[in-house]
């Protein structure tokens, strides 16, 4: 340190705070381009915690133990880089000088594994809040798994467009019930949205809104004051086996001249505002100008109560069975491949099971040998066939358990999963494909930060029959399809799903969705599970040279198998080509492409969902026998046959086609 310091009651802590606040909306003015409302009302907030509260290490940022933060409110993004980089996180001043510029490492929202310190990308309101409900059972379970190991603190800070989203309700309700003490959600109250006052449509009371769900509340009325929300925070942390939620009443663009309205939220402030707000508390008008006396004070408080925590942290692992130093470096890394060596699958003498259970049986022999592996169900673990038998129950009483009861709350469980990822945990959520869409955007934040989070999709077609439209998913495989970095696989019958899984399970990184069928179906001879991993391979091939080529996957292949069959017998040559997993197969060598879709025999494709999926490989509509209306309630048979996917229809389809 320059400076010297010898007590930290002589630091003008007071400052430093302005300086963040100053450094935040001169990030903000360069840009052309931010939200200096969060920047000026909470800065307090944020200084309070990482002054006084947050366990971290600025020079080591993916240190295991240290607390997490979650910036919900992730509009307010100047605030949490001028903070960390005054903390002294490897984040220079020209970082925050191209603030939402291309390539910097100081985007407009935070995004893990981009700037240094950030331990969540959020943006969409709410989505914050539920992850860190994730990360706070993750520390739940590995606290009691190690026990003289991993102790720590996750810490929110949301606004109230956080708290009107649907998933902050979810996901605080099921906080509440699995009492995570260890969470702490710091609520910047300041009564203003985008729109204006949030008492055009937001009047809940917050107060008996958490204590109702399970919560703690403390209430800081005074929300300028740094002092206060410390002391409130260490009561929280000392006084309740309950979350707990710290309302501080702030006043949105504090000193500016538009401060407490909603002009102040999302758009730069003039360089007067700017001069008058740096001349009322004392910061030099200056852009970016830091004061190094203030950034090393704030650094050194830091550094006064966190010191060697990394190092400390590293010895105590160091001195543990091998075994745990093992299970320790994985939840630490980035490879997130699971051993798929040992998996036992008992096959039915009859060879017919449904694609669900087959997933059960899989998960059944290789999460309960893992303790990086940890899931559930939104309520419906017999539907989705994903209890694990011997996995006991995640709860307060038993934060070991395997099996997650989310509840009917998938817009939360897919965030929640995400928090679990972000702690090193590989979490698989399970509900039925037609309500992928309620998971839609936590399943977007998954693969926008890579995650390696496994979501389980069943009743996957129009064949779940008598439920109807509501539960017949169209449109679901085109949108899982058409997400980046997400691998969507839909397995024919058992090998398929055991070579899905392999697939899934050795990979070291990223999300994965598997689409599963309610319906019993026979396991075929043709398929292969060491194949799945291509994405498509030839799952039936005629004797002679193909007239067509017929292109399927789920349940639609045994139909089209038999097609192929029927068809042989009155001269039809037909490839049949299995796809169980569409993105896969487009990125194989051209060479094998072609090999399996020769450009001059002309192509079909059969699958019970939307036809914009396979416009990759078909570039004429009447080739493709798909499905883009909304099915119908009646007995699965029934509804083949209106929408033309029985053996039948199919036959006479494709060999119409073909002539």
């Amino acid at each position: 340190m320059m400076n010297q310091i010898n007590d930290i009651s002589e630091i003008n802590e007071q400052k430093i705070v302005d300086q963040i606040r100053c450094l935040g909306i001169d990030m903000i003015h360069q840009a052309k381009s931010g939200h200096p409302g969060i920047v000026l009302g909470a800065a307090p907030i944020i200084y309070a915690l990482y002054a006084h509260h947050l366990k971290i290490d600025p020079k080591n940022p993916e240190y295991f133990n240290r607390d997490r933060f979650v910036m919900s409110a992730g509009h307010g993004s100047a605030l949490y880089y001028a903070t960390l980089h005054m903390a002294g996180y490897p984040i220079t001043l020209e970082d925050l000088k191209q603030f939402r510029q291309i390539g910097s490492i100081t985007p407009g929202h935070p995004e893990v594994g981009v700037t240094p310190g950030v331990d969540c990308s959020t943006g969409p309101l709410g989505q914050g809040i539920a992850t860190a409900v994730g990360m706070a059972m993750a520390e739940a379970n590995l606290r009691t798994r190690y026990p003289n190991l991993i102790d720590f603190y996750t810490y929110v800070l949301c606004g109230d467009g956080d708290l009107m989203e649907g998933i902050s309700y979810e996901a605080s309700s099921l906080a509440g019930t699995l009492k995570l003490n260890k969470l702490i959600v710091l609520y910047d109250s300041n009564n203003i949205c985008l729109d204006g006052e949030t008492s055009l449509t937001f009047n809940d009371d917050i107060t008996t809104r958490f204590v109702s769900q399970g919560w703690n509340v403390i209430k800081v009325e005074e929300g300028s004051s740094f002092e206060l929300i410390s002391k409130a925070i260490e009561e929280a942390k000392t006084s309740t086996d309950k979350p707990t939620l710290i309302e501080i009443k702030t006043v949105i663009g504090k000193d500016s001249v538009l401060e407490g309205t909603n002009k102040v939220h999302g758009s730069p402030l003039s360089e007067e505002d700017i001069t008058g707000i740096k001349t009322k508390v004392g910061i030099r008008d200056i852009p970016f100008m830091v004061s190094q006396n203030t950034m090393e004070e704030f650094q050194y408080i830091i550094e006064d109560r966190c010191k060697n925590l990394n190092e400390t942290f590293l010895e105590k692992l160091s001195t543990m069975d091998e075994s745990i130093q093992k299970e320790i470096s994985y939840f630490m890394g980035n490879d997130k491949r699971i051993d798929f060596k040992d998996l036992f699958y008992d096959a039915p003498e009859s060879k017919i099971e449904s694609t669900r259970d087959t997933s059960s049986k899989v998960l059944n022999s290789v999460v309960l040998n893992n303790p990086y592996l940890i899931g559930g169900s939104a309520d419906l673990f017999a539907a989705n066939k994903t209890y694990i038998k011997e996995g006991g129950n995640f709860s307060h009483e038993n934060y070991l358990g395997k099996n997650i009861y989310f509840g009917v709350r998938e817009h939360a469980m897919g965030a929640i999963c995400n928090g679990l990822a972000l702690c090193g945990f590989r979490p698989y959520a399970s509900t039925f494909l037609s309500f992928a869409d309620y998971l839609k955007p936590a399943l977007r934040m998954t693969a926008m930060m890579n995650l390696s989070n496994i979501y389980i999709f069943s009743h996957d077609s129009i064949s779940v029959g008598e439920d109807g439209p509501t539960h017949q998913p169209i449109e679901q495989l085109l949108m899982l399809r058409s997400l980046p970095n997400l691998d969507v696989f839909r397995p024919a019958d058992a090998n398929e799903v055991i070579g899905s899984y392999k697939a899934i399970f050795e990979k070291n990184s990223g999300p994965s969705a598997i689409a599963l069928a309610r319906n019993a179906v026979p396991i075929l001879e043709e398929t292969k599970a060491n194949e799945v991993e291509k994405g498509g391979y030839i799952a039936f091939e005629p004797m002679h040279k193909p007239t067509g080529i017929v292109i399927s996957c789920g349940e639609e292949l045994h139909q089209v198998l038999e097609v192929a069959k029927r068809l042989q017998e009155k001269g039809i040559e037909i490839r049949v080509i299995s796809m169980p997993n569409l993105g896969r197969f487009l990125k194989q060598s051209p060479e094998y492409i072609e090999e399996l879709l020769p450009v001059e025999i002309r192509k079909i494709v059969v699958e019970a969902s939307s036809s914009y999926s396979w416009n990759k490989l078909i570039y004429n509509s009447k080739y493709l026998i798909t499905l883009d209306e909304f099915g119908t309630s009646a007995k699965k048979d029934d509804v083949y046959k209106k929408y033309g996917f029985d053996v039948d229809s199919l036959e006479e389809k494709i060999e119409t086609l073909l002539k």
